[in-house]
């Protein structure tokens, strides 16, 4: 089954941070200006960095703007493989400090609490969330969605209700939260982000892979951007 979406390819990877970041400052200042409050979910790792030093620069009205993460690894925030780390030291800084932060590791003993206490914080952001970008391994993994890894299969069905749960990534650190399908798919617009030839062709067999499984089912139209 294919996956239907949308494609905006650019000749480079700073095209595409450029062209992306116009679009989901477009989202947001849409997502204030009609209901008073936006939503952002992001993931992290490397792809998004040059977008996260343009995001932050946009005259946005951050203080009515919550952000959040797709998935965390379960580490104490100021170790260097945090997410919420990385997203307090690229996106979280300049215009866009003015934004509401909820991380989702805490203090809870295991990762399966925090995954319940990260879903409980969560429920002081409206659904669906406005804005979810989503980037891909090459495994085809998104968020924490790990092929093969315990617990994917209820992680990616249709049937649970929207939430976080824990995960165990295939590489250190193996513990992980991660929103799960469901919960991704409740976004009012999805982007998925990554480049280079090698996931290009990850995302040419993707459709059995965690990825597609889960932007198979989104309820709006998928935007995909994408560079060499």
């Amino acid at each position: 089954m294919s996956i239907a979406h949308d494609l905006y390819r650019y000749g480079d990877a700073q095209q595409l941070a450029e062209a992306l970041a116009g679009a989901l400052a477009r989202d947001l200042a849409a997502a204030v200006q009609q209901r008073g409050s936006a939503s952002l979910v992001v993931s992290g790792g490397s792809t998004p960095l040059p977008l996260f030093r343009l995001l932050r620069q946009m005259p946005l009205p951050w203080e009515h703007i919550t952000i959040t993460l797709a998935d965390e690894r379960w580490v104490d925030p100021q170790d260097a493989a945090s997410n919420e780390r990385l997203l307090r030291q690229e996106l979280l800084r300049d215009a866009a400090a003015r934004a509401q932060f909820i991380p989702l590791k805490n203090d809870a003993p295991t990762p399966a609490s925090g995954a319940a206490r990260a879903w409980s914080a969560l429920q002081a952001v409206p659904r669906p969330f406005d804005v979810v970008l989503l980037g891909m391994g090459d495994d085809g993994h998104t968020a924490s969605l790990f092929p093969g890894s315990p617990g994917i299969d209820a992680a990616l069905a249709a049937e649970p209700a929207p939430g976080c749960v824990a995960m165990t990534a295939p590489v250190p650190p193996m513990a992980r939260l991660s929103l799960n399908a469901s919960a991704l798919l409740q976004a009012r617009q999805l982007y998925l982000h990554f480049t280079g030839e090698a996931k290009w062709q990850v995302w040419a067999g993707a459709a059995d892979l965690p990825v597609g499984l889960t932007l198979r089912r989104a309820a709006s139209r998928p935007r995909l951007y994408w560079s060499p």
